[in-house]
């Protein structure tokens, strides 16, 4: 794993052998944040992390400039090593070791944009719940959006708000959209 882009662009991501993840692979990454581009002056935007397991995709927020990244996961190794590498290559990223379904009943803040990586064996009901708490609690800033990584075997498109899917070897992403 690596940063794709940005002011660490090339930099090693090598977390403890024992986390608990699966990360998102450097190609649909790269895929992902060509879209994200398109669409986001990234040091203008908020952005969630939900499950965030190694920090993979905190940390390539952070190095292209997001000013405001949280970090969501239950796992304290994970949360331990995105603190670490966050105070060590000086990205300010908040992290939070807390069930994502709790942080999303509780949080007061609003997000440009909420990523969320779950383990692909979760239900369908449960990828539903994380849409469903986002957009009943309105956690997204006006024009946000919800990016849900997942199975490419799983379909999401029955969601409201549902925009479009993109697929890249195993993994899709959904992605939904806050509507004006």
């Amino acid at each position: 794993m690596r940063i794709i882009s940005g002011t660490h662009k090339g930099r090693r991501i090598t977390p403890p052998k024992n986390l608990p993840v699966r990360p998102t692979t450097d190609m649909a990454k790269e895929a992902l944040f060509n879209i994200l581009t398109n669409n986001y002056y990234f040091e203008d935007i908020k952005v969630l992390d939900l499950f965030a397991g190694t920090g993979n995709m905190s940390f390539e927020f952070a190095s292209r400039g997001c000013k405001e990244v949280t970090s969501v996961d239950t796992h304290s190794g994970c949360i331990s090593f995105i603190a670490s590498k966050s105070e060590e290559w000086e990205f300010s990223i908040a992290t939070k070791r807390v069930d994502v379904f709790k942080f999303l009943e509780k949080t007061r803040e609003k997000y440009d944009l909420i990523f969320a990586d779950p383990p692909y064996n979760i239900s369908a009901d449960e990828f539903g719940l994380i849409h469903h708490i986002v957009f009943e609690r309105d956690l997204l800033l006006a024009d946000g959006s919800l990016v849900i990584e997942h199975a490419k075997k799983t379909d999401l498109s029955h969601l409201a708000h549902f925009s479009s899917v993109r697929k890249y070897g195993n993994s899709s992403f959904s992605f939904f959209k806050k509507e004006i």
